[in-house]
């Protein structure tokens, strides 16, 4: 299947958070439920374990190599232009790919460089052993890297290229000047934060969303970054269409997010969470209960640097307004 094809499934396993120790099994294990989009990222510090999953799948027949659609992303201290190209193959070398599907810039923040002998994956602290460990950043601009983008294209490394994280600022700016226009737009998005004008911006330029975080937040409880009482699972309308349906909450929520177009990439261990995540395919929500579980947007971000970074990293560093 050639790489202008070939297109990304609409819903991926997620790999974020996924701990090292049982990745390599979640990994096979979601490809045997029958998952072929995986989300993966340096930064998340598993790509080994994604990768040894990967060749245990292939070897053992479930899948070949192009019947998969993986995504690895660039992490914010590789944005200067010479440190791309060997930031996506460390990537690849971790994942044991000769290429993969889309690559994307993974913050619209740059870092100074930390070579891979130093610290890999590097985080987001410059100096950890400081006095007062902290977050820096470094005087890339977004061309730059995007150009440097481009080049691995060109090369093979990465069929095609994409961003995270970008507002429609970005986006338009990045629309001036790209030469290969961005493939996918990967956001946070779910019921409480529909970004319907990022949305619509995106389809103009006839750019592909990937929603992160589609359950809200469910990915966030752990991390002491949403409370219980946050859950989408848990309102009138979610609850209702469930019932109607005869479907799980998390069903419905996640049906609404490929209903509106986008790709999503739930992110669960749990062998009967894969299979629910994959289910949403036989079943249509009405255009009332779209609209409905539209209008519980509070705009309620969850992965917000202008927050996150100041309290876990001591940088106050907004990227949305």
């Amino acid at each position: 299947m050639s790489s202008n094809t070939k297109t990304m499934p609409k819903v991926g396993f997620g790999l974020w958070k996924i701990a090292k120790e049982i990745c390599a099994d979640a990994v096979y294990n979601a490809i045997k439920a029958g998952y072929r989009h995986l989300d993966s990222a340096s930064d998340y510090g598993n790509e080994v374990e994604v990768g040894q999953g990967i060749k245990r799948a292939i070897a053992e027949g479930l899948c070949s190599r192009e019947d998969l659609w993986i995504t690895s992303k660039l992490w914010n201290t590789f944005h200067k232009q010479e440190h791309v190209e060997p930031a996506i193959r460390r990537s690849l070398q971790d994942l044991q790919l000769d290429y993969v599907d889309l690559y994307l810039i993974h913050f619209p923040i740059a870092q100074p460089y930390v070579d891979f002998d130093d610290r890999y994956p590097p985080e987001w602290i410059f100096d950890p052993s400081a006095a007062e460990p902290r977050m820096e950043t470094a005087p890339v601009p977004l061309y730059e890297t995007w150009q440097a983008m481009e080049a691995l294209v060109a090369s093979g490394l990465s069929h095609k290229i994409g961003v995270c994280n970008y507002n429609t600022g970005l986006l338009n700016d990045l629309m001036s000047y790209a030469k290969i226009k961005p493939a996918v737009l990967q956001v946070e998005s779910h019921p409480y934060l529909t970004q319907q004008r990022l949305m619509k911006l995106a389809r103009s330029y006839e750019i592909q969303v990937t929603a992160f975080s589609p359950l809200g937040a469910l990915s966030y409880l752990e991390l002491d970054m949403a409370g219980a009482k946050e859950s989408v699972l848990e309102q009138a309308v979610v609850k209702a269409a469930a019932k109607r349906l005869n479907r799980t909450p998390a069903q419905i929520v996640l049906r609404w997010g490929v209903q509106r177009g986008n790709a999503i990439i739930p992110k669960t261990s749990r062998p009967e969470r894969l299979a629910e995540n994959l289910s949403i395919f036989d079943f249509e929500l009405s255009a009332a209960e779209m609209t409905a579980i539209d209008d519980l947007n509070s705009n309620r971000r969850f992965n917000d640097p202008g927050q996150f970074c100041e309290a876990a990293f001591n940088k106050f560093y907004p990227i949305y307004d």
